[in-house]
């Protein structure tokens, strides 16, 4: 069995590929919607038990909020993948970086886009 690729924010491939599904949607969906979703996106077929759990794990996470709706639950992205990113990079920088983050941003910085530099000043001048 193929398991999920953990990735550096920790999500496996499966966690990943389900958020990107609930960010799509406006809709909480249940775990077989998801399930279809997903098949439609990769062209592969997923056990329902596989993409519960890993709902399931990705809601204990704080990831997704979930619903009762009958016998299902009802899944949606805790925060947006803005969000997300975000908080992920606070939290490498935290890890690896700690008192240089300054200074990791800055190199972070550099490899940035013309495009993305000026949105990032505007962002700065705007706090």
């Amino acid at each position: 069995m193929n398991r999920d690729n953990v990735s550096a924010n920790g999500l496996g491939d499966l966690e990943r590929a389900i958020m990107e599904c609930l960010w799509a949607t406006e809709t909480p969906l249940i775990v077989r919607e998801i399930a279809e979703r997903l098949e439609q996106t990769d062209g592969r077929k997923r056990a329902y038990t596989t993409v519960m759990t890993v709902a399931d794990r990705l809601a204990k996470k704080g990831l997704t909020e979930r619903v009762r709706d009958g016998r299902a639950w009802r899944y949606s992205a805790a925060s947006s993948r803005e969000e997300l990113t975000a908080q992920a990079l606070r939290e490498t920088l935290a890890d690896w970086a700690g008192p240089a983050e300054s200074d990791a941003v800055l190199h972070f910085l550099q490899d940035m886009s013309d495009r993305d530099l000026a949105r990032v000043r505007k962002a700065l001048e705007a706090l």
